[in-house]
This record gives C-alpha cells, sequence and structure tokens, in this order.
C-alpha cells in the first residue's frame, strides 16, 4: 500500500511532462546568467538549438536596446525573488524580433531561476502600430487644428478691412435710395460672412493640406500685399510705416506664410498701439552669419515679459486687458509656427509703454 501510494506521489511530482508539452516558454536559468534547462517551445519560439542557447549567456539573446533593463530587473529578482508581468525583446535566430511576457522565481539556495514566458509579439504589433496610427492622427489633428486657426485669422483681416469701410460710410447722406439699400445690404452680408467663418471654420477645412512651396520671395513685395488687405485699417489708424530691405531684399520662404505673418504682426501691432498716439512699425532685414534676419518694431503698449514668460507664443494667450472682439490669442501663435515650422526661430523683446520688437531669424537654405 505504502509503495503503491509513494508510486503516485512521484507520478504526480513528476512534472517533466508539463515542461515538454507546455506551449507556453519554460526554462531553468542559474545565477551565473546562463540557461541550465529550456523546453521544446522555447527552441521553437526562437530558433536557436538547445546547444545553442546553453552556449552563450542568456544576456546575448536579449534584444540590445533591453538588456539594461533586463539586467536591472534579474538584479531585483535575484534580491526578491519573485518577478512577474516583466517584457522584454528577444532576438530569433533569423534576426527578427520577439516579445516575451515573463514570470520568474528565483531559489536563493539553490542558485537557480525558474522562468515561464508567454510570446506575446502578435499582440506587441498590433499595439506598437496602433500607437503609430495614433501618432499620425495626431499630427494629422495638430495640422488641421493650425490649418483652422490659420485660416480663420488671415480671413478675418480682409473681412476687418471691408467692415471698417462700412463704419466710414454713413449711409444717411446718400441721396440714392437704392444705392443706399445696396451698401445697406453689402454691410449685413458682410457681418454674415465674418459670423460663418467665426462659427463654422472647422466644416471648412480640407482633408489634407496643400504642400508649401518655398521659393524666393521679396520682403517688400510681400509686405505691400499684406498692408493692401488691411488698407482701410491702416488708413483708420494712420499707421506710420519705415521699412529698409537693403541689407536682405528676400529670403526662401512660403510666400502665404510671410504674408500671414505680416499680418498678424501688423495688427497686433494696431489692435496694441497706444491710446492717442500715432502708431509706428519699423521694419529691416539683416545678413547674421549667412542666415537673413527680420526685425520689426513697433511703439504700442508692449508687453510685460516677467508675466508672459514662455506662454507668448502659445495658443490662445492674452497679456492685456482689452475689451476688443477680435482678440482671441492666436495672432502670435500663428507667427511662432509659421517660422519654426520652417526650421527659423523668432525672439521677442518688450516692456510695457516702450513697444516690442521681434527678431526673426529664417533657416539657412538655398531656392532650387
Amino acid at each position: 500500500m505504502l509503495s503503491n501510494e509513494h508510486n503516485i506521489a512521484s507520478e504526480i511530482y513528476n512534472l517533466d511532462f508539463f515542461f515538454e508539452l507546455s506551449p507556453d516558454l519554460m526554462c531553468v536559468a542559474g545565477f551565473d546568467g546562463y540557461f541550465k534547462k529550456v523546453n521544446p517551445a522555447f527552441i521553437n519560439t526562437l530558433g536557436y538549438t538547445e546547444t545553442e542557447l546553453f552556449s552563450k549567456p542568456i544576456s546575448e539573446f536579449i534584444f540590445e536596446e533591453d538588456r539594461v533593463l533586463t539586467r536591472n530587473k534579474r538584479k531585483n529578482l535575484l534580491q526578491s525573488t519573485l518577478l512577474t508581468q516583466f517584457e522584454n525583446r528577444y532576438v530569433h535566430k533569423n534576426g527578427s524580433t520577439v516579445w516575451l511576457s515573463w514570470s520568474s522565481i528565483a531559489l536563493k539556495e539553490e542558485q537557480i531561476v525558474y522562468a515561464i514566458a508567454k510570446d506575446i509579439t502578435a499582440k506587441k504589433n498590433i499595439e506598437i502600430e496602433r500607437n503609430h496610427l495614433l501618432q499620425n492622427l495626431n499630427e494629422s489633428n495638430k495640422d488641421l487644428k493650425f490649418f483652422n486657426y490659420s485660416s480663420s485669422h488671415d480671413l478675418r483681416s480682409p473681412l476687418s478691412n471691408l467692415m471698417a469701410l462700412h463704419q466710414l460710410l454713413e449711409t444717411t447722406n446718400i441721396d440714392n435710395p437704392e444705392a443706399a439699400e445696396y451698401i445697406r445690404l453689402l454691410k449685413i452680408a458682410t457681418e454674415n460672412l465674418n459670423e460663418v467663418i467665426n462659427s463654422y471654420m472647422n466644416n471648412w477645412i480640407k482633408k489634407d493640406r496643400l504642400a508649401l512651396q518655398l521659393k524666393e520671395v521679396d520682403f517688400e513685395t510681400v509686405l505691400n500685399e499684406a498692408k493692401a488687405s488691411i488698407h482701410q485699417l491702416i488708413l483708420r489708424d494712420n499707421v506710420k510705416f519705415k521699412t529698409n530691405f537693403e541689407k536682405a531684399p528676400s529670403v526662401v520662404f512660403s510666400p502665404n506664410y510671410l504674408t500671414s505673418v505680416f499680418l498678424n504682426l501688423i495688427t497686433n501691432s494696431i489692435k496694441y498701439s497706444k491710446p492717442n498716439q500715432t502708431p509706428e512699425i519699423q521694419i529691416h532685414t539683416e545678413q547674421m552669419r549667412g542666415t537673413v534676419q527680420l526685425i520689426y518694431k513697433d511703439n504700442g503698449i508692449g508687453i510685460d515679459m516677467d508675466k508672459a514668460g514662455d506662454s507668448i507664443f502659445k495658443l490662445h494667450q492674452r497679456f492685456h486687458n482689452t475689451s476688443q472682439k477680435d482678440s482671441n490669442g492666436i495672432g502670435l501663435y500663428l507667427v511662432y509656427n509659421h517660422i519654426t515650422s520652417l526650421g527659423g526661430t523668432i525672439e521677442v523683446t518688450s516692456t510695457p509703454n516702450a513697444g516690442t520688437t521681434f527678431i526673426i531669424t529664417f533657416k539657412k537654405t538655398t531656392s532650387h
């Protein structure tokens, strides 16, 4: 009877068949860093023979970027004797990468580690692909958001020009009733268009942004185009310009972006000019170490840089107590993105009641 019970117990505790038939990777490793025993699933998953797996330290089979992390985890295992849900990568004999999720227990007296791993390569590949798609989607959303803000802001400038014209027109002084009615209807249409752009611009965003066309652009020409689009605003506030582009008359850049830069800087200077003082804007260019610099300076109310700090070019930032409805805090954000997205830099210095200066350094490049 005792002999029969002993045989049953021996069979129960003889777990080699579990080791041999398990679909999971099983191994016994020594504290010396070498495999002592591996099951067939281990060999089949990694492609090495048993002899090959025993011939080199375990670390040499681990993906190089994961070796430091694995070494640190192994140290923790030998101290705490238990490690679960640890993921790392091994290199298959054919050079491919195999992701494994480990559970291990260390026996200090025997100086060995029992470990079991699941092959999670398929799951990881799906996860990596998903993260890649999410990253691309995030970038696309950022591009769409930037396009939305840029378009709505740039369209608002000519609309402001039209609305300023309407404010100058006094329909009661027009003798022709039909002409007065046309002007009234045009004013309503302009106001409606402004409301539509402000309210529904998201519905107008195109699926893909147009590829930027970089070419040699003339500063004077682009500035004049920007000024023409807000001509009535400039006349209304009697803005004075002083420009000098002799040292660097042109730059390789996006014409649309440069127009937007001028529009945003000029409209900001007008918006934040000193009360009862004529707005003055000085613009000139320099050649600095082979790069082109654009220096823009106004005599407005300025910005408290101690308060603004690193937020000056961030979205929806406002640094003045203004009641203007069109102060939406995206002008400098757009300027910054236009410049930096094409490899340039922008610096700002400002003092309250002493104006603001922007120094834009364009990326060194050549036209094609």
